[in-house]
């Protein structure tokens, strides 16, 4: 792809880039960029709200460039004061090792494990020694510090700011300048981080990194982002029943955020999909997609059966719209033309290969699977909507 093409690419999905004509000059000298994420092992597990980054570090990947999976075993020891209302307690090195191994394992469900590089900020921030971090906290002011929201509201409110939460974002930054980054991503809560890394590359001497940040995966609460110290948390680990069953239990109007930052379709297709589909439908072709990309296909359809064995309604209703048709046979797909379930070929179609589709209490997933009509039949399309049918000889 040409530079252009890839910036094309690289910012669908993103919410800032920082600054963009500036990624742009980087792509166009034609060399593999230096492409950094962090991630602090402070849970044993990584969740769908990491997969938002992966998802871009992949696309970094695929055209070329060199991805670093920064794992800050050295931070995550202080612990990222970002969005904080107090100081995070702090963890020993044994349980972040016992973490960050947990997330050398999980981050190849994702990325390509051939093109990417693995690396720990202790290997360097450990041997900083003391004179290395005076030197590199002489190269920030405790005014710049206070701008962030976080810690000039808890100035204002007379809480505690240690001087060690002050050492997070430099240290991150540091970790910028020992990678010699050309791109760090990161989601909107990081923003600051991420242009302190900017700040202190220059302090280097280094060509400043392009900050890309993407929205946060809102948990499963609805309220606020994904974390697993709030348990509104998917583990891309859980087992497939456990992890289908808490995305079908997160609200409609956040499914659509989940289909745009955890899968592959397009916002048109989203769209499309929002237009044609049952909410239900489309929240377990959603569970479906997920569950098949973090364990097997054969394993998301059981999860899927499980569900709608366990959760889904069992009755039909009596005084369904009775329809008699004119053939003795039709296909899957021309049986909900016929009846008015959908409004086109490729709605049926999706409707039919997403699930939504059941003749006789049995699911129908081929849009071409002969519907023998000789008695009535009892469809069912989506989760509320509900038909018998006839047909007759000609």
């Amino acid at each position: 792809m040409s530079p252009e093409e890839q910036l094309r690419v690289l910012k669908q999905g993103t919410a800032e880039i920082i600054e963009e004509e500036e990624l742009l000059n980087k792509l166009r000298k034609g060399r593999p960029l230096k492409v950094k994420a962090g991630f602090d092992p402070t849970a044993p597990d990584l969740h769908l709200g990491h997969v938002v980054l992966l998802q871009k570090m992949k696309q970094f990947q695929d055209l070329g460039h060199e991805v670093y999976f920064v794992i800050g075993d050295f931070t995550a020891m202080i612990g990222d004061p970002t969005g904080r209302s107090e100081t995070r307690p702090p963890l020993s090195k044994e349980e972040v090792l016992r973490n960050a191994e947990t997330y050398k394992d999980q981050v190849f469900k994702v990325l390509d494990p051939k093109r990417t590089k693995i690396v720990f900020n202790s290997s360097w921030l450990e041997n900083l020694g003391t004179e290395g971090v005076i030197k590199l906290s002489a190269k920030y002011t405790v005014a710049r510090m206070l701008e962030r929201e976080d810690f000039s509201k808890r100035f204002r409110e007379g809480k505690p700011i240690h001087i060690h939460e002050f050492l997070y974002p430099l240290l991150q930054a540091y970790d910028s300048v020992a990678i010699e980054a050309d791109v760090e991503l990161g989601g909107t809560d990081q923003r600051f981080n991420l242009l302190i890394g900017r700040d202190i590359q220059r302090e280097y001497g280094q060509e400043p990194q392009v900050c890309m940040t993407l929205p946060l995966l809102v948990g499963l609460d609805g309220v606020r982002k994904m974390s697993k110290s709030y348990g509104n948390y998917v583990g891309i680990t859980e087992d497939p029943k456990t992890m289908f069953g808490k995305l079908m239990s997160i609200s409609d109007d956040l499914m659509w955020d989940y289909y745009l930052l955890l899968t592959d379709y397009t916002g048109d297709e989203i769209e499309a999909i929002k237009r044609e589909w049952h909410p239900m439908e489309a929240k377990k072709h959603l569970a479906f997609l997920i569950v098949k990309r973090f364990h097997s296909e054969k394993e998301a359809e059981v999860a899927r059966d499980w569900f709608e064995r366990t959760y889904s309604r069992k009755e039909f209703p009596e005084d369904a719209p009775f329809f008699e048709l004119d053939v003795e046979s039709v296909t899957a797909m021309d049986l909900l033309l016929r009846i008015g379930a959908v409004s086109s070929k490729n709605e049926a179609r999706r409707v039919i290969q997403g699930g939504g589709l059941r003749v006789n209490s049995e699911k129908i997933t081929d849009p071409y699977a002969k519907i023998d009509l000789g008695e009535e039949v009892r469809v069912q399309v989506g989760k509320k909507r509900f038909y018998r049918v006839r047909g007759k000889v000609v």
